[in-house]
Formats: structure tokens, C-alpha cells, sequence
């Protein structure tokens, strides 16, 4: 395998760093701003530059290329594989009710006996991201490994995109199936956030709308807690995920993140299911554990290993950006310190992520983490 990165920015054009040593790469995946994937002589440069390649991507709160995270950019990889097949799928996904189906669509599509690994990216706003990965789970076995992001919009939360080998549209997710024993996955993702305010009960909740906690309003609680921040809802939302579990002697919890609220029935919609019955808590971010989490991150995807990896792919939260602000490279700098500076990275900052977790290695929907995916052939 052979990889090179590509980055794009406005009135510089395409930079390429390494060299596919004349090979034709058959896959390019790519992060990128609405506003730089508007500039369609960027993207069609792009599909000319690699004609025999599949090209998959979406749009971003921010693009990541090695240790930088820039803004209204363009970061991509291309990759030439020696020994591994690779097959793409597109599909879309009207509303979230059908999230499900559409992931066992998805992984009907792909599935076959030599499937290695699915990496996918999907809408970030009509698309429920639990049911989507319980879907693909439903066909795949339980031992592939899944990997991805739910594409951004930055702060705005009103439109994203995702495309392959074609325009970046809404309402689409896209995913490539890797094949053979060659390939080798690694992954992880961890949050780094800290609780805060009491434990609550989900009394009441469909799918990704919470409507009470301990019987009250979800939504009068919530802005009980965040005061002054509250005025800022949805966007400072993203600066106070909440943490899910099953019950209180579970210590794996999962984080949400709020995607919007309804003031008439004094609800919230976040990025992925918050079931009846379960326990939540109010979190907030502490920069070192933020950054700690990331590198974190990196140290559950190379365990114990001296494993050459070829390609870094990082997925974290745009709440996370947010929060770190001009400290946000902190973060991919842990992240070069611990993978060493020598892999390829590129990633982007989406409205959430799909990753296995380390402790009960089932895949999930994650918002708020920041999550590692790393490629490499032997």
C-alpha cells in the first residue's frame, strides 16, 4: 500500500506531499468545507487528477492534514493498494426513521467472506446514527470492523454533505468495503470530557429526542444547568454533551451531542438514539483531559504494536473544536506525538463518529470523542 496526501486551498490550488511512485491509486477519500467543495473547479481538478480512482468525501467543521486543522480547505489521501480489493457503495436516506434499513442495505452490499473492514460517512443531520450502525451490524459479522463520521456543517447544523465518484449531495451516505487478509484496521476513540450536575433518568424519550429527565422537561433542566450559555442553544449545546448508560453500575458510557431543541414541547434532538431507562449526566470539557482522550485515542488503535501504518484517518467532534478553540491543534498534536510524525493524517471534524469500543468491542455512534482510524497493508 502507498498513500499521499493532497490539500487544497483557495487561490493556492492542489499541494501534493509524497509520491504513489507511479502507481495509479484506486481510492481517494477527501474532508472539506461547503464552502471549498462550492468551488467546483477543486473537486473536478481532483477527479482529473486521479481518473481510475473512486472518490468519496463529505463536507466538515474543519479539515485535519497531519498535525494542522484548517478551515475552508480541502484535505484528501490517495491510496494505491498492492493487495486488497475495495468495493463502494452510495445510498440515500430520505429521514432517520429509515436509518436502519438503509444500514442493512448498505452492508448487504458489501458483505462477502474475505470483508475486512467498512469505512462509511453518512448525512450528519437526517440520519440516525445508531440505528444506521445497528443496521449494518444486522447483516455484517460482528467481528468486521466499521469506522466513520457523520459529516459536519461547523456550527451551523443546516445542511451536509457527502458524495462518491460524483457531486456532494445531502441525504447520502457512502462507504467503502475492504477485503482480503492483507489489509489491517486499526481504531479507537475516546472522550475526555468530565461529568457534571447529578445522575437523571431518560423518563422520556423516541429515538434521538429527549423530552423528560426524572419526569421533568429536558430541555428546562438543561438550560437550569448552562445558565448564561443557555441563549446560545443549539451552538453552546456543543460545549455540554450529554453521557449515556444502560444503568449506573455500567462505566462504558456513550456521549451525545444536541443537534436542536424544540421549545414548544421543551425537547432536545441530538446525533444518535437516547433510550428510555437510561442514566444520564451533563458534561463539560476540560482542555488537558480533551487532549489527553485524543492521544488516548491513538494509544487503544496501536496497542503493543510496531505496525507500519500507511494512513492516519482522524474523525473528532466539532464540539470539541469549539471548546479548544486556537488550542484545537493540541489535539492532532498528541495525536503526531503518540502515532509518530511520519503517518499520513488527514480527518475531519463531523457531527459524529463511528468506532468499536475498546472495553465491550461493539461499534457504536459517538459524538463529542475523538476517533482513529489507521490503514495499512502487509
Amino acid at each position: 500500500m502507498k498513500s499521499i496526501l493532497i490539500h487544497w486551498q483557495n487561490g493556492q490550488g492542489w499541494k501534493t506531499q509524497g509520491s504513489l511512485e507511479g502507481k495509479d491509486p484506486q481510492l481517494v477519500i477527501y474532508f472539506g468545507s461547503k464552502k471549498a467543495l462550492d468551488e467546483s473547479s477543486a473537486f473536478e481538478h481532483l477527479q482529473k487528477m486521479f481518473p481510475k480512482a473512486h472518490l468519496m468525501g463529505c463536507t466538515t467543521g474543519g479539515e485535519i492534514l497531519n498535525e494542522a486543522v484548517w478551515d475552508d480547505s480541502i484535505s484528501a489521501s490517495a491510496l494505491y493498494f498492492d493487495d486488497t480489493r475495495i468495493r463502494t457503495v452510495e445510498l440515500k436516506a430520505d429521514h432517520a426513521d429509515g436509518s436502519y434499513h438503509v444500514g442493512r442495505e448498505l452492508a448487504s452490499a458489501l458483505q462477502a467472506p474475505d470483508l475486512s473492514n467498512i469505512f462509511l460517512l453518512s448525512d450528519g443531520l437526517c440520519v440516525n446514527g445508531s440505528d444506521l450502525v445497528r443496521g449494518i451490524f444486522d447483516v455484517v459479522d460482528s467481528r468486521s470492523i466499521v469506522t466513520g463520521g457523520l459529516a459536519g456543517d461547523g456550527a451551523n447544523f443546516t445542511a451536509t454533505y457527502v458524495g462518491l465518484d460524483g457531486n456532494i449531495e445531502p441525504n447520502t451516505i457512502a462507504a467503502i468495503g475492504f477485503y482480503g487478509d492483507k489489509i489491517k484496521i486499526g481504531y479507537g476513540s475516546v472522550g475526555g470530557w468530565d461529568p457534571f450536575g447529578p445522575d437523571r433518568v431518560i423518563t422520556k424519550s423516541k429515538n434521538k429526542v429527549l423530552y423528560e429527565l426524572d419526569g421533568e422537561p429536558a430541555l428546562d433542566l438543561y438550560k437550569a444547568y448552562l445558565g448564561e450559555e443557555a441563549k446560545g442553544i443549539p451552538a453552546t449545546g456543543l460545549l455540554f454533551p450529554l453521557s449515556i448508560r444502560p444503568n449506573e453500575e455500567h462505566k462504558h458510557e456513550l456521549v451525545r451531542t444536541i443537534l436542536s431543541v424544540n421549545e414548544e414541547e421543551k425537547s432536545m434532538t441530538f446525533a444518535g438514539d437516547i433510550p428510555e431507562g437510561y442514566i444520564a449526566t451533563l458534561m463539560r470539557g476540560n482542555f488537558d483531559n480533551l487532549i489527553e482522550g485524543a492521544a488516548t485515542a491513538v494509544g487503544h488503535a496501536t496497542p503493543m504494536s510496531d505496525t507500519p501504518w500507511q494512513l492516519a484517518i482522524l474523525i473528532s467532534c466539532i464540539g470539541r473544536k469549539l471548546l479548544l478553540g486556537q488550542r484545537i491543534s493540541d489535539e492532532t498534536e498528541a495525536v503526531a506525538h503518540v502515532l509518530g510524525r511520519k503517518v499520513p493524517t488527514i480527518g475531519f471534524y463531523s457531527y459524529g463518529e463511528i468506532c468499536h469500543q475498546k472495553f465491550t468491542q461493539q461499534c457504536n455512534l459517538h459524538n463529542q470523542t475523538m476517533t482513529v482510524t489507521l490503514i495499512t497493508e502487509i
